[in-house]
């Protein structure tokens, strides 16, 4: 029994350990956003040169992702993940030292490769800490990253209103989160290879079950990059709403999403990862419809905010499935991460194309549409519910003692 509970510890320690390394890696994110306007001025590019640089970190991650899986092969999971989330915290500082638009699409290249690993090898030992407490932690995870993203931009906010020179808060962020994030990684499960174990291919497809799951994931991702890039937009031109109350809507929708995906692994221990994501889908098609139908502020406003809480948990539940979904879960982690990073990619241009070939309000008609899709493919996610133990169960009560 001493070794149980000393597992027990282990792991819950584990827990709060990936927890922080998902808050740093949001915070990574955070902070370069609030200082792309500084980054175009230095280098000099114009708007349409600065969307075609921001294609690069997708690209880069959908390259990348698959080496994932071999690194923490050939290292180990914790020194891997280690190594990843030290690469990419220090890849904060390239874009904002880019003098021209080359190195600028070469430095958001490297930003979005770092981005990508490290998002798949903590994301894979979210999945394992989870099937070894035998409950939901995807979804406060990811709002772990929801909020470092949060603080992240704060702080990036600040040091704008200050003026201050990017390559300079960059640096000193860069400094602090890679600090914090290799402290984190001394606590996260040390997952070794078995001897005989085969390594990973370095590229390869994703199973066909990581590709049904990216579909859930990419009509959620895309409803969220279309209410992230679009919500302020609508307000502004659709209702004819202030810069600060447009401004407001975006906050909100960021802030329902934080909020249930903190709160969401409960939801999905007492009801599922299938049903939890068909209610969800239901609430964004509801958010949707309010959205279309709007012609007040306010009813948009609710919209955009039923809309980020119907798709928080999405993303999360998708990483869960595909981690249990074969025996590769990095592999398959990967699959389903990149098509969420395409679908992230796209969305915000494809809403500006339709709206401009017919209206805003058609645009998110479709995100409507999408979002009903998460109600009708909610089940290719069961899976992963198949083979958990129930919360309280003994199965549930007795984690894998092995490190």
């Amino acid at each position: 029994m001493g070794e149980v509970h000393y597992a027990q510890r282990e792991v819950r320690r584990a827990r709060y350990a990936v927890a922080a390394v998902f808050a740093v890696h949001g915070a990574v994110t955070g902070s370069f956003a609030t200082r792309v306007p500084w980054i175009q001025d230095h280098a000099s590019v114009s708007a349409g040169q600065l969307g075609l640089a921001l294609a690069f970190p997708a690209l880069g991650a959908s390259v990348a992702m698959p080496l994932a899986g071999s690194i923490s092969h050939r290292f180990g999971a914790r020194n891997a993940l280690r190594g990843l989330i030290a690469l990419w915290t220090l890849s904060l500082i390239l874009p904002s030292l880019a003098p021209n638009l080359l190195t600028l699409c070469l430095a958001l290249f490297a930003y979005g490769a770092t981005a990508g690993m490290a998002d798949v090898a903590m994301n894979a030992l979210g999945v394992e800490i989870e099937n070894r407490l035998s409950r939901s932690i995807m979804s406060g995870l990811h709002g772990m990253w929801s909020a470092g993203a949060l603080v992240g931009s704060a702080a990036g906010t600040l040091a704008a209103h200050l003026e201050s020179d990017a390559r300079l808060h960059h640096a000193l962020a860069a400094a602090v989160l890679t600090l914090l994030g290799v402290l984190a990684c001394r606590w996260v499960l040390d997952l070794q290879p078995a001897e005989d174990e085969e390594p990973p291919p370095r590229f390869a497809l994703p199973p066909k079950s990581a590709l049904l799951i990216g579909a859930v994931g990419f009509c959620a991702v895309f409803a969220e990059g279309a209410s992230l890039d679009w919500s302020a937009v609508y307000l502004r031109d659709q209702l004819d709403s202030s810069a600060g109350l447009a401004a407001a809507c975006t906050t909100g929708f960021t802030l329902t999403m934080a909020i249930a995906r903190i709160a969401g692994d409960k939801v999905v221990d007492r009801f599922g990862s299938v049903r939890t994501v068909r209610v969800s889908g239901v609430l964004a098609a509801l958010g949707g419809v309010l959205i279309v139908v709007a012609g007040h502020p306010a009813v948009a406003m609710a919209g955009f905010a039923l809309m980020g809480l119907g798709i928080a948990v999405v993303v999360p539940l998708c990483f869960a499935a595909a981690g249990r979904s074969g025996p590769n879960a990095s592999l398959a982690i990967a699959g389903v991460a990149t098509i969420t990073y395409t679908s992230g990619l796209i969305a915000p241009s494809a809403i500006g194309g339709l709206a401009q070939a017919t209206s805003l309000m058609v645009s998110f008609g479709l995100v409507t549409l999408l979002s009903c899709g998460l109600v009708a493919f909610a089940g290719v996610l069961r899976a992963g519910d198949r083979d958990r133990p129930k919360v309280g169960s003994q199965a549930a009560a007795v984690p894998d003692p092995r490190p």
